[in-house]
């Protein structure tokens, strides 16, 4: 018997799996992952599915990470929090803000579960987990055993972490520390932030004013399938970056740390006129064109053939090729995505 994934992809793609199991604690997932692999069968954990591709039907078991709980302790300058994995990530975001704790508001409406959080190093407007994060839990799937890795053991980049390499699939996250300061300074850097005034503004305000940027901004994946941005902003060089403003002043950029240079993805594939583009039921968004929508019973081909067309426009115009942010899985698991849409 296969059982439809439709509703556990927030692209809303049309696929199969042989099982699907509810994990509500560490125990559940271990059990599930171990009949899995007696059984010879390829296993997939997932959150909400809400930065997933699934290019065709998945062969085996598909784990959905459901542990709750929220465990808040205070020290004399922090709140420390213990978040399960099955959290849903806003909510954590408006629950924190209700208790008077502040530090996660720029990353309000980021959709997904907690557990996802660190394998992306998510992040928005100025803010990525690894800002905020203090420890994560995980298990040892083969033996159950669980370990906690620091922050820095995490290895963090942009949109990248040690679970997406040698973590990937031997471990799964169970639980996730963040620690958040008493002391609140906010983080006004993009968008509509900047006009906020800074010794008065509050997170609640905020938490407004991201949440009225995500909602005009992207679309609804209840009315259009999505994933929220498909690509990252891609990191060049300082030279390539100068080379790209002398033709086009404009371009939205930001310098980082180690002198490279953070261009807008949503920029580049703008002006390439993208916006609206089509291929069979896949669509880029008119309004965020780093979003590439379900818009008419798209197929994982239409996407993927569409986020081919997206790349090649770009790589040619400015010599700058994206690299896709959501997962592409296959029968088996996880695929590159880059050679898919290459």
């Amino acid at each position: 018997m296969s059982i439809s994934l439709k509703p556990f992809n927030t692209f809303g793609i049309q696929a199969q799996a042989k099982q699907l199991v509810h994990a509500q604690s560490t125990a559940q997932l271990v059990n599930a992952w171990h009949d899995a692999h007696a059984a010879g069968k390829p296993v997939l954990i997932l959150g909400e599915g809400s930065n997933v591709l699934f290019l065709e039907d998945f062969s085996g078991t598909v784990i959905l990470n459901r542990i709750a709980g929220i465990d808040i302790r205070e020290s004399d300058d922090a709140w420390h929090l213990h978040v399960g994995a099955g959290e849903n990530w806003h909510r954590l975001v408006e629950q924190t803000l209700v208790r008077g704790i502040a530090g996660l508001e720029n990353l309000a409406l980021i959709p997904g579960c907690a557990g996802s959080a660190p394998i992306q190093n998510i992040g928005a407007y100025g803010v990525e987990l690894k800002h905020v994060c203090e420890y994560v839990d995980c298990v040892e799937l083969a033996t159950g055993a669980e370990q906690r890795l620091t922050a820095e053991e995490c290895r963090f980049g942009y949109r990248d972490s040690i679970f997406k390499h040698e973590y990937q699939d031997r471990f799964a996250i169970v639980a996730l520390g963040l620690c958040l300061a008493k002391v609140w300074r906010p983080v006004l850097t993009y968008g509509d932030l900047t006009r906020l005034e800074p010794s008065t503004v509050t997170p609640h305000q905020v938490f407004d004013a991201v949440c009225h940027m995500r909602r005009t901004k992207l679309p609804d994946p209840t009315v259009n399938g999505n994933a929220g941005s498909f690509f990252k902003n891609p990191v060049v060089s300082a030279q390539q970056a100068s080379t790209l403003l002398q033709h086009h002043a404009g371009a939205p950029h930001y310098p980082q740390p180690d002198g490279s240079v953070k261009l807008a993805a949503g920029w580049l594939i703008d002006r390439c006129e993208l916006k609206g583009f089509c291929v069979g039921g896949a669509a880029v968004h008119r309004q965020q064109a780093l979003v590439l929508i379900n818009q008419n019973d798209a197929t994982s081909q239409d996407v993927v053939a569409l986020a081919h067309h997206v790349r090649q426009r770009v790589g040619e115009k400015f010599n700058v090729w994206l690299e896709p942010e959501v997962r592409f899985i296959g029968e088996q698991g996880e695929v590159s995505a880059v050679e898919t849409i290459s």
